[in-house]
């Protein structure tokens, strides 16, 4: 009553309207920043898959082009890839092989076949030499007749020299798991690592942690979003430092030779941020849990690349 007599229940009445108004503009606003978000994020991820699609017609008719333009491009004969008991009866075959004197060569090739072989390889392979250097980094099998010319593509590049003999020089521990090694894969969320004794695993460790995926919005909140990420993952890479200290120089672990595997950027900020000195890094593209993860990492880690030229 001395509401309606002082006039203040009118304005008390316009003042709930006015907020009720406010909240659903308010909501309004919201629904179109969402709306908007998402229409950006769409054109977004169109663009992206025209621009690839632009880049693969360019690469096709680029081929293409080639192709016409070259009909004798060369080519290896045979591709495989090899690992387990076929990898173990390729390299029985080439070690069983022999020749005369200075007749067979292994040559492990960086980059490209070195100027000290490469005439001789050309005496042999002639203009087939430059599949060779498209092959880099390899290690070739090649004896002085051309009956036998292959190269593979190891999971552990040996540090030798070219060498002519009477058979190939190869070594079981390029290609195969022998003896005790450690295999670790790391990934931003993910960590696994295996002791092993040849080929069976003898010790584990693992772990996940929380890292954010990916984020559709722009704007301050993305900018918030990444830097929660980056400090996400910078926390993990600690966890996966801790847990490779054991085969620093100095750790307990030390004299067992580790292989490192996993997302790229990762391993090579692992490696070079720590004291860790890998016998052997590897991109691999393991997915799921971190023990099966494990496994598949491993797998196509010792996979080795046979070609015959």
């Amino acid at each position: 009553m001395l509401d309606e007599l002082l006039g203040r229940a009118s304005l008390k009445q316009r003042i709930d309207e006015l907020e009720a108004e406010t909240e659903r503009l308010r909501k309004r606003y919201e629904a179109e920043a969402e709306r908007r978000a998402e229409a950006a994020t769409a054109r977004q991820e169109v663009e992206e898959r025209n621009n690839r699609l632009e880049d693969r017609i360019a690469q096709l008719e680029g081929e293409l082009e080639q192709f016409e333009d070259d009909e004798t491009a060369l080519e290896v004969r045979r591709r495989e890839q090899l690992r387990g008991a076929r990898l173990e009866d390729v390299l029985d075959r080439l070690a069983s092989f022999q020749t005369g004197p200075e007749g067979a060569l292994t040559a492990v090739i960086d980059d490209e076949v070195p100027d000290t072989i490469r005439d001789d390889l050309a005496d042999v392979l002639g203009e087939r030499v430059a599949l060779i250097d498209e092959t880099a980094p390899c290690l070739c099998c090649i004896d002085d007749a051309g009956l036998l010319a292959v190269t593979l593509e190891p999971p552990i590049t040996p540090d030798v020299d070219a060498t002519w003999g009477d058979r190939f020089e190869l070594e079981r521990e390029w290609f195969l798991p022998t003896g005790r090694h450690a295999v670790a894969l790391v990934r931003t969320d993910l960590f696994a690592c295996g002791v092993y004794e040849g080929d069976e695993r003898v010790d584990y460790r693992g772990f996940e942690s929380d890292v954010k995926g990916s984020h559709s919005k722009g704007g301050f909140s993305q900018a918030r979003f990444e830097r929660i990420r980056d400090d996400q993952i910078d926390t993990h890479l600690e966890r996966c430092r801790e847990a490779l200290a054991a085969y620093e120089p100095g750790g307990e672990r030390a004299e067992t030779p580790l292989v490192l595997v996993g997302q790229r950027g990762i391993v090579d900020t692992l490696v070079d941020e720590s004291g860790l000195e890998p016998t052997a890094t590897a991109a691999v593209d393991a997915t799921g849990d971190p023990e099966p993860a494990l496994a598949d990492a491993v797998r196509s880690f010792w996979t080795t690349e046979l070609q015959v030229l």
